[in-house]
């Protein structure tokens, strides 16, 4: 009778016999720059689809895939064996364009913020488009409570009361936010901002 011990086999042993990229991976990873490229061949135009599906852009699903290849490289040794190959790359380009989703959010909210900002002054800096750019990279500066602050009151003309209301916090802290505002903007010899 068979010692139960002996009946389970590690997750690479039954890949190895059920997944064969899972072969390809272990040479890989033990410095089988063949088994490596075998490997990249046969996933990358599968990883691709699945990539630019999400990010809608061709040109940024390309740079998205080459990066996965690339780390892939210098971490391949991190498959276990718990999953298939496929399912494990999958993953992998899964993670990283999720990534790319949210960089490109996060620019996408820095940008329509230096639009708001820009939108605070344009009688000062309409034909004066670098001074403009100036100012809106020292609010853009401004840690987002004050940078949020300065917009609701400065650029929107709203009481500090109205704004406490819209962020949800206490009047006195809307005041302390403007004076900090006032304080961080000075420094950069900025006055115009503030309005009242």
């Amino acid at each position: 009778m068979q010692v139960f011990s002996d009946m389970i086999r590690s997750p690479d042993v039954m890949n190895r016999e059920t997944d064969p990229d899972a072969e390809l991976v272990f040479k890989a990873a033990a410095g089988d720059r063949k088994a490596f490229a075998s490997l990249v061949r046969s996933h990358y135009n599968r990883l691709f689809r699945l990539v630019w599906r999400m990010v809608g852009s061709r040109e940024d699903a390309e740079d998205i895939v080459q990066d996965v290849c690339f780390t892939l490289a210098t971490r391949i040794d991190t498959f276990r064996g718990e999953s298939k190959v496929s399912t494990w790359l999958a993953g992998i380009a899964i993670n990283a364009a999720r990534d790319f989703l949210r960089r490109r959010k996060a620019r996408m909210n820095t940008l329509e913020g230096y639009a708001a900002v820009v939108n605070l002054f344009p009688q000062a800096d309409e034909h004066n488009p670098q001074r403009a750019l100036w100012l809106a990279g020292a609010l853009g500066r401004l840690k987002d409570d004050l940078r949020e602050t300065v917009i609701l009151v400065a650029g929107e003309g709203l009481s500090h009361a109205e704004a406490a209301e819209v962020l949800n916090v206490t009047e006195n802290t809307v005041s302390w936010r403007m004076f900090e505002a006032r304080k961080a903007l000075s420094r950069e010899g900025i006055a115009e901002v503030f309005h009242d």
